[in-house]
């Protein structure tokens, strides 16, 4: 069996154990460690929890999420009911700053737009929409205040990342230019990649990661 049979089988295998989707109707192609997913799901959330689920089989390296959102008849809304519950969404999340980002609708995507303090604040109301009856797609257009003005981003980073057990001092790199950081090195992993990314994320007025991450 070659390498990319075996991951074929390995990720369709972790799809049906995972209970948050419905494996059914979802093919997978691997080649090289990129993984696709096509055919069809029944929410924007289960679309995502599909999307997770292969990211954390070995031998992964990337995913391709082409599958497509088919709504149940007794689950379509319409866009000024899912704008509705998305406002409210939004203001009853203690991580979204009150008034701070809006949500559109159009055919039942979503699009989020806005100002915050932190890539977890920006985290937090798209995690909102995920899992709204309705949504069939989301855009995450909110952008982050940037406030770095230390010259020490890059070894705070560097320091918060080697207080992890998952890396070794010498895998990584880390650059920042204007509140941008540039990640470079080598994983063993995809999540091992967003632990690397999510730390980058924790220093105050980063406004954007560049992710250059090889996975070994």
């Amino acid at each position: 069996m070659s390498d990319d049979s075996a991951l074929q089988k390995a990720v369709l295998a972790e799809l049906n154990w995972e209970p948050s989707v419905a494996a059914g109707h979802i093919g997978v192609t691997a080649e090289d460690g990129v993984v696709c997913l096509t055919g069809h799901v029944e929410s924007f959330a289960e679309k995502h929890a599909a999307e997770v689920a292969a990211c954390r089989v070995r031998g992964v390296t990337a995913v391709a999420n082409e599958l497509e959102v088919r709504l149940p008849f007794d689950a379509s809304r319409d866009d000024e009911a899912i704008a509705a519950a998305a406002a409210d969404r939004l203001a009853w999340n203690a991580s979204v700053p009150a008034g701070a980002v809006v949500a559109t609708v159009d055919q039942g995507w979503v699009t989020l737009a806005g100002e915050v303090d932190w890539q977890y604040q920006r985290e937090a109301a798209e995690q909102d929409m995920r899992q709204l009856i309705g949504v069939v797609g989301l855009t995450n257009d909110i952008t982050i205040r940037s406030k770095v003005s230390a010259s020490n981003v890059s070894d705070d980073i560097m320091h918060a990342l080697h207080r992890s057990w998952f890396f070794d001092p010498q895998t990584i790199t880390v650059s920042v230019e204007d509140g941008r950081v540039r990640l470079g090195g080598t994983v063993h992993s995809p999540h091992e990649r967003q632990v690397a990314m999510a730390t980058a994320w924790a220093e105050p007025g980063v406004i954007e990661v560049e992710d250059e991450i090889a996975i070994l």
